[in-house]
């Protein structure tokens, strides 16, 4: 057991501080204290000593050098169970610190500001507080460190139960606890400067994240999972109701954001195992979801859906008519979420920017790394795109291959995908050749009665062989969309042109493995 009989208190943050020295000056515990904690242990009246009493040293360079002294990090590190420390430590005048209470300046907060200076943010690197903390968290058998207000309660309770003594369990848990926060911060930094240098690949990357919430469980029921969120960026993801959510709730429900965000206001997409089963946008939200929903109505059963766009009481009443596991919109109006109450297991989710989050990197865990790149957020325009088809595009044509080419990038490889100007009719996806994907999209849509004669058909990358033009020519479709790029495209484009085929090339692929 440690005996707390004397506490270092700096903190930043500072709820609850006031209350917890309080409870330690009760106690007779001596409290040592610097700068803005000083003044407000002072002004509430607890009994506390300024550091620089404690040492015989000034505070120096503007705050900048405090409790970089012997007697601090002595006191810290200072092992009593070793009589050559003891011996050292009495001989230097250096008694121990069995309680530290630190958290650190805001580094994130400040950097977050859009106006920040590099000095701003250069004078908020905590230098002493991350040097206490790790002191103290190394000698944690002989000190008890807490940086998280939340552990302040169970501290106190510890304490009381065992008069005045905190066992070394307990202190190992709160030095675990120091160390993931200092390298979360060191994290924070690299980040930063790494950012301010315009580096996307370092030689060494590090990423913290926060837990969000814990989930219901992940891929399937044995498994566990959490939800975590990069400290440089607070999730919107907050539901309204609904079931606690899974892990493949969090993909679906990402992946579905992701597809309505990308296309005009309004539109809506319905997801299912990560696989967009219709994509659509009309003048309503309402009319969107049910274009959507007719491109495979099976496959939208139990869907999770986005929605760039208000929810209103319509589009609620229509989608509660069959079981969908969740929504995710712009927003819900105050007439939608009764309707949805009424089922509360369906998760609602508002992401009021739909706009914004578009810069985040995409990582892919491996069994012996991480994969890293930027999402694939490139659109192209339709003045980038190159027609090599002698059968010509109007410009109402233009508009539907466009639509066409904005909705296969969120398919699953090899994919193709028929529409008309804006909803999808049929989807292939994830096939292991091209002309299977285009074989299995039109299935689907005669499947559920969906015509895709005059259809534009979106391809992910190019077609390898004239048997996937053939085979979209036999459907009765009118145009294609595709990268181009294959050593047989003259082949491919003779097949076009063959069958009477408008064909356009964009020059850039949308794998999506």
């Amino acid at each position: 057991m440690i005996q707390i009989k004397r506490a270092l208190v700096s903190v930043s943050d500072k709820t609850g501080i006031t209350e917890i020295c309080s409870f330690l000056a009760k106690h007779g515990v001596e409290i040592l204290s610097t700068g803005g904690t000083y003044d407000a242990l002072s002004k509430a009246g607890i009994a506390v000593k300024k550091v620089d009493e404690f040492t015989g040293f000034p505070e120096i360079l503007h705050g900048r050098v405090k409790t970089l002294h012997p007697k601090i990090h002595g006191g810290l590190l200072g092992d009593t169970t070793n009589p050559d420390h003891v011996k050292q430590m009495d001989a230097n005048g250096i008694v121990p610190i069995t309680l530290v209470i630190v958290n650190l300046y805001p580094f994130v907060k400040t950097v977050m500001k859009p106006d920040v200076s590099l000095e701003d943010a250069i004078e908020n690197i905590d230098i002493g507080g991350p040097s206490m903390l790790r002191s103290a968290a190394k000698n944690h058998k002989n000190v008890v460190v807490l940086t998280d207000p939340k552990d302040y309660e169970t501290f106190q309770s510890e304490f009381t139960a065992n008069q005045g003594k905190i066992s070394r369990e307990t202190a190992f848990g709160y030095a675990a606890k120091v160390f993931s926060e200092t390298a979360a911060y060191d994290s924070a930094i690299s980040t930063y400067f790494n950012k301010r240098l315009d580096i996307k690949y370092p030689d060494k990357i590090t990423f913290a994240f926060n837990k969000k919430q814990k989930l219901r469980y992940g891929e399937n029921p044995h498994q566990d999972a959490a939800f975590y969120e990069p400290q440089f960026l607070k999730s919107q993801f907050e539901a309204l109701q609904g079931k606690e959510l899974s892990f493949n709730n969090m993909l679906d429900f990402d992946a579905a954001f992701h597809v309505a965000s990308l296309l005009p206001k309004n539109a809506v997409s319905i997801v299912k195992h990560l696989n967009p089963c219709g994509i659509a946008f009309g003048d309503t939200v309402l009319e969107s979801f049910e274009l959507a929903r007719k491109t495979d109505p099976i496959s939208a059963f139990g869907g999770i859906i986005g929605i760039h766009g208000r929810v209103e009481k319509d589009a609620a009443e229509e989608i509660t008519k069959n079981f969908v596991e969740g929504v995710i919109a712009e927003s819900f109006s105050k007439e939608a979420i009764e309707i949805f109450s009424k089922k509360p297991n369906i998760r609602l989710i508002p992401i009021a920017k739909f706009d914004e989050a578009l810069d985040e990197l995409d990582l892919r865990s491996l069994h012996h790394g991480l994969l890293i790149q930027n999402r694939d957020y490139d659109l192209i325009t339709k003045d980038k795109l190159k027609i090599v088809s002698k059968k010509q595009p109007t410009a109402d044509d233009l508009e539907g291959l466009m639509f066409a080419w904005n909705c296969v990038k969120f398919i699953k490889s090899n994919a193709i995908v028929y529409t008309d100007q804006n909803s999808t009719l049929g989807i292939g996806a994830g096939q292991m050749s091209r002309v299977d994907s285009v074989e299995l999209g039109a299935m689907k849509a005669q499947k559920v009665g969906l015509s895709v004669v005059g259809s534009y058909v979106g391809s992910d990358a190019f077609f390898p062989f004239r048997d996937g033009i053939d085979a979209i020519a036999k459907v009765g479709a009118k145009a294609i969309i595709q990268p181009g790029g294959s050593i047989r495209d003259e082949e491919v484009i003779q097949a076009a042109d063959e069958h009477g085929l408008i064909m356009v090339f964009t020059g850039m692929r949308h794998f999506r493995h």
